[in-house]
């Protein structure tokens, strides 16, 4: 049997990162996307995606897409990537949120059953930002969900939940409760998904990446996250603005250890209720980010500005213990590294 995956978004950066290793795998494979402009700097091909991969440009959202495609392809497995991913830009553009991730995912399950197209799998790539603040402990241990920090806090400052520690996010064991628009179409997208899945024998597979970053990412997109963005900044000798007190915390996790990770679930997983939590294990403060970006470059000293974004959690940081375990995956760049290959990537196209 002809085995043919399809990669929605599948010519964004983490598509074209799997680009390299699916037609491994699979005698067909074949992205589809909508080569958006604020990802890409122009409606061509983008020079990462192998050769080996097929491009059709089109519109999750569009059933007329759908159909076109399907006429054509059958999948018998399916990454879904396709999404809008602005956590600050969803606060002001919420319908374009959920009409991609939400509405593009129901079609895309629309066409299936109008196709009689049932894949033996479908992966899809869900975010952190499902967790919102996550859970968070007491000096006792108790654990405490504290919410979504208000504007009044963010505006006077103060950044924690006096009395309260965070814990990292595990699947298992912290329960999602989105602090954003963009977090709350991807936790849809997740219920939506395994509904589906459960109903029409169809195994899936659900990631909850961190911040991913690496070469490749665009470089023109303003929300394509702040490691290339201080990177742009201290290389052209600025400093870099540090926001509330420098102390937030993230995961960032490489983008060749997240196509590892994805390719293990694809390949190897069976359903999983609750997703694979993909990071890179640590939590860095953005400070430190800074920081190191900075000594790369030789900029200045990053300096704490005290502004804030309003949906930015405080914490975020994962448990990949059960990832590793169960997808025979370990994440192989830790931030230092990385950083510093993203730097040396940079410096060959700015």
């Amino acid at each position: 049997m002809t085995t043919t995956c399809l990669v929605t978004g599948g010519a964004g950066f983490i598509g074209c990162a799997l680009s390299r290793t699916l037609p491994d795998h699979f005698d067909r494979v074949v992205a589809l996307d909508n080569m958006h402009p604020q990802i890409h700097d122009s409606a061509e091909r983008p020079a990462d995606l192998d050769e080996r991969v097929e491009l059709v440009v089109g519109d999750v959202t569009s059933a007329a897409d759908w159909d076109a495609l399907l006429a054509d392809v059958r999948p018998t497995a399916i990454v879904h990537l396709a999404a809008e991913t602005g956590t600050g830009q969803s606060l002001t553009e919420a319908t374009r949120h959920a009409s991609v991730n939400v509405v593009g995912t129901t079609e895309m399950l629309d066409a299936l059953v109008r196709h009689e197209v049932r894949p033996d799998k479908i992966v899809l790539t869900s975010s952190r930002a499902v967790y919102g603040e996550g859970a968070w402990t007491d000096a006792e241990g108790v654990v405490t969900y504290p919410g979504q920090r208000s504007a009044a806090m963010l505006e006077a400052g103060q950044w924690d939940f006096p009395g309260l520690t965070a814990t990292p996010f595990e699947s298992s064991r912290v329960v999602p409760a989105p602090t954003s628009v963009y977090g709350s179409t991807k936790l849809a997208q997740e219920h939506i998904l395994l509904a589906w899945c459960l109903a029409m024998q169809v195994t899936p597979v659900i990631y909850r990446l961190q911040n991913v970053y690496g070469p490749g990412q665009s470089l023109s997109n303003p929300y394509t996250g702040i490691v290339s963005f201080f990177a742009q900044r201290a290389k052209a000798g600025e400093v870099i603005p540090v926001y509330e007190d420098g102390d937030i915390i993230r995961d960032f996790v490489f983008i060749d250890d997240v196509a590892s990770a994805v390719v293990q679930g694809l390949l190897h997983s069976g359903a999983n209720r609750d997703a694979y939590d993909i990071g890179s294990g640590e939590g860095t403060s953005i400070m430190t980010l800074a920081r190191t970006i900075a000594e790369i470059y030789g900029a200045p000293e990053p300096q704490v500005n005290g502004m804030f974004r309003n949906g930015d959690v405080r914490s975020a940081s994962c448990d990949i213990s059960a990832a590793e375990a169960a997808l025979d995956w370990h994440p192989q760049v830790m931030v230092g590294e990385g950083v510093r290959r993203l730097c040396a990537w940079i410096d060959e196209r700015v």
